[in-house]
């Protein structure tokens, strides 16, 4: 439901992935080890996937960092349509 109201609000023209059993974070190899004030657990190290019209992935942009992320982003969708 929270998807769908965020989809609506910024009228995105795809659909939003919700991976409640981790399989598709451990599947691509970004559920890992983290560490906090010397402690340690699971999480998920925040990544792009840009996917394709074939369902491939074209582009991966690792440990997003905010202020890099849309332009990275932008560019790996411009090379898409290339």
């Amino acid at each position: 439901k929270s998807h769908e109201k965020f989809i609506a609000k910024f009228d995105l023209p795809f659909p939003l992935l919700s991976d409640t059993d981790k399989s598709i974070v451990v599947a691509y190899g970004v559920w890992v080890e983290k560490s906090m004030y010397g402690k340690k657990y699971m999480g998920t190290e925040r990544t792009t996937f840009v996917i394709d019209a074939k369902g491939r992935i074209a582009a991966i942009i690792p440990k997003v960092k905010p202020a890099e992320h849309l332009g990275l982003v932008v560019k790996a969708l411009k090379e898409l349509g290339n």
